[in-house]
Order: structure tokens, then sequence, then C-alpha cells
């Protein structure tokens, strides 16, 4: 298979498609040079940027999937992808040991008043016993 990579993926992934397939990465594409070329390819790979609307999947005549590499499919006509026989996949977990670490990065943030501190600081002030934390 030929795919098109058209976003910025990390290269770990990359490397796997690489053993199995010819893997093209094409980031920074305008609409009409991702359509001009999307023709030559089975297999599109997308993060959030890219727009694959009704237009770029007609263009893409070969295409049997389309990769969506994060958790929704927002950015991909679903409807058109349908109409021409091609499967749309995503990765719906890529992003749960981020999700996790920020959740508690975010809970840590509230219980030492991260936020007042600095803003107090950045104010000049340095009120130490106020942000304590719990």
């Amino acid at each position: 298979m030929r795919v098109l990579v058209a976003e910025p993926v990390a290269r770990e992934g990359l490397e796997l498609l690489a053993a199995h397939h010819e893997v093209d990465e094409r980031t920074g594409l305008s609409p009409a040079e991702l359509a001009a070329i999307v023709a030559d390819y089975d297999a599109l790979i997308v993060r959030s940027q890219v727009e694959v609307d009704a237009t770029l999947i007609a263009a893409g005549s070969r295409l049997v999937v389309i990769g969506r590499a994060g958790v929704g499919v927002d950015n991909v006509d679903l409807e058109a992808a349908t109409r021409a026989g091609i499967t749309v996949v995503n990765a719906p977990t890529g992003n749960t040991i981020a999700a996790a670490e920020h959740t508690l990065a975010l809970l840590y943030g509230v219980a030492r008043r991260t936020a007042a501190a600095d803003a107090s600081v950045r104010r000049g002030e340095w009120k130490r016993s106020e942000f304590t934390g719990l």
C-alpha cells in the first residue's frame, strides 16, 4: 500500500508503517496540493488540522482507508467516505495517558493553588504562607 501522511505523527508509528508499506510524509500541503496528489495513494493519515472533506475524498480515487491519528473523526466527512467505500479509523485511546497526566497536573495545581500563587508573584508579592497547598 502507498500511504500518505499529511500531518506530523510519531516517528515510531511511521517506522511501523514503513516496515510493511510505502510511506510518504507530505506535511504542510494546502488543500489543493493535497487533492492533487491523493489519487496516488491507498491510505491517508491525518491528525486534526487537515480537513478531509467530500472534495478530498473524491480526489482520492484509490483510497481504501483514512486514518485519524487521534481520538475523534470530526475533521473527516464520514458520509462521503462511506459513499466512496473508504474505511475511516481513529486512535480512541491514543491520548489516554496524556489525558490522565494532565488531569493529575491540574488537580495538583488546584491543590497547591499554583495559578493564584503565580499571579501573586507576578504582582511583586511573596505571600508564601497563603500558598502552602492542601
